[in-house]
């Protein structure tokens, strides 16, 4: 006899997502889907790890800008802590930059909210066997864009920068020097093209850099 194929094993999905009305459609919506089962649902991403340990899920659909922890850093954390579970970035902000930084955390795909949940579901899917979705039209953005020009401390310093936090502010928080902090601010003015380090930080988020 043919094979039943909605008897087969549910692919467990792991959802974060802070809105709690679009997590909820996502979740009522991928669960009409035969083959697939959402096991668990957070709202901030410093909750990921734990909700994946707990669950076990096989994809883990991860929205980037989250409370707590971003679902890039999330990616690499679940690559560390759950390496079965593959990762699929779902967002509102198509930034070549995030692509980027979504590959390099380990994300399997990375899509924009703006595609039909058939489309999720299928990606869903490919995902889990091993292959990689990516958004076409982003890709092609990405590739345009070419690599981010800041360095691992220069966007350190410019994520401390946020809410009108002072040089010595940053430099505590990093454990550096105010010189070296100075430093790191005025290489990300030059390289964003910006005037002061508010603008450099608003041009870095524009293109995903951060």
């Amino acid at each position: 006899m043919p094979q039943d194929h909605r008897s087969a094993k549910s692919v467990r999905v792991l959802l974060a997502e802070d809105q709690g009305m679009m997590r909820g459609a996502l979740a009522l919506l991928l669960g009409l889907e035969p083959d697939i089962e959402v096991v668990a649902q957070v709202a901030a991403g410093d909750e990921i790890v734990d909700a994946a340990l707990r669950s076990r899920p096989d994809v883990a659909l991860l929205d980037i800008e989250l409370p707590g922890r971003s679902g890039l850093d999330a990616a690499a954390d679940l690559r560390e802590e759950v390496p079965d579970c593959r990762v699929l970035i779902l967002t509102t902000f198509g930034r070549p930059g995030y692509l980027r930084r979504a590959m390099e955390a380990g994300a399997a795909g990375f899509l924009v909210k703006d595609g039909p949940v058939e489309d999720l579901a299928t990606a869903i899917r490919r995902v889990l066997g091993g292959e990689t979705v990516i958004d076409p039209a982003l890709a092609a953005a990405a590739l345009s864009a070419g690599p981010s020009p800041l360095t691992a401390r220069e966007r350190d310093a410019l994520n401390a920068s946020v809410d009108g936090a002072t040089v010595a502010d940053i430099a505590a928080k990093l454990h550096l020097s105010e010189s070296t902090v100075r430093n790191y601010l005025s290489s990300a003015i030059g390289k964003t093209g910006t005037r002061n380090r508010m603008e450099a930080v608003r041009a870095a988020r524009q293109q995903g850099w951060l």
